[in-house]
């Protein structure tokens, strides 16, 4: 399978306090990048003659699927949270449920993405089915979510998602992600994962 290139789903100019140009390049190099990487290891794992193949080359080429895969995947989420829209009444009444209200949920999701500032990882609000619930969850090097989880929103906190606009403040970049957020997108896919 080859996987494709998703049309940028955000106005890389309409997000405030953050620059088209790190939209753009975050876009063009990163998240691309993942899909190509992807690609080109897709095909090698084609080529591969598993009866033959080492357990070094196995276990390497099918690590290095699930890192690009995942990081194609979270990225796609990332551009999906931006672009400032309001939760339908499903969702804010289930972070009102889970978290007590909405800003104790931002108050938590932020504090998240400001405390892997100079690190890097991903924090993500995401519908756990087995306790039909929402999480606040975090994910290092592409791989760390909720095991069956869906994510609804998700905040890149690798610097390259915030360098270029506010070098190493990676609390305003947080600040400026959660003035962007498209509850929107994140509501419809709630409903998409409770009726899953």
């Amino acid at each position: 399978m080859t996987y494709e290139i998703k049309p940028l789903p955000c106005n890389p100019c309409a997000i405030a306090g953050l620059s088209e140009k790190i939209i753009v390049s975050h876009y063009e190099n990163n998240y691309s990048g993942a899909v190509k990487r992807l690609n080109a290891i897709e095909d090698q794992l084609a080529l591969m003659d598993w009866s033959a193949a080492s357990v070094f080359a196995i276990n390497g080429l099918k690590r290095e699927q699930m890192l690009a895969m995942n990081s194609m995947l979270l990225h796609e989420a990332f551009f999906d949270s931006l672009g400032a829209s309001q939760a339908d009444f499903d969702l804010a009444a289930q972070i009102n449920k889970d978290f007590g209200c909405q800003d104790t949920w931002a108050a938590q999701f932020a504090a998240m993405g400001k405390a892997l500032g100079g690190g890097s990882g991903w924090v993500l609000l995401a519908w756990s089915p087995r306790d039909g619930k929402l999480v606040n969850t975090w994910a290092a090097d592409h791989t760390g979510n909720l095991a069956g989880a869906t994510p609804l929103l998700a905040l890149d906190m690798y610097e390259h998602s915030y360098h270029m606009d506010f070098g190493a403040k990676a609390g305003a970049y947080v600040d400026a992600y959660m003035n962007n957020l498209n509850l929107a997108t994140a509501s419809a896919k709630l409903t998409h994962a409770k009726g899953a």
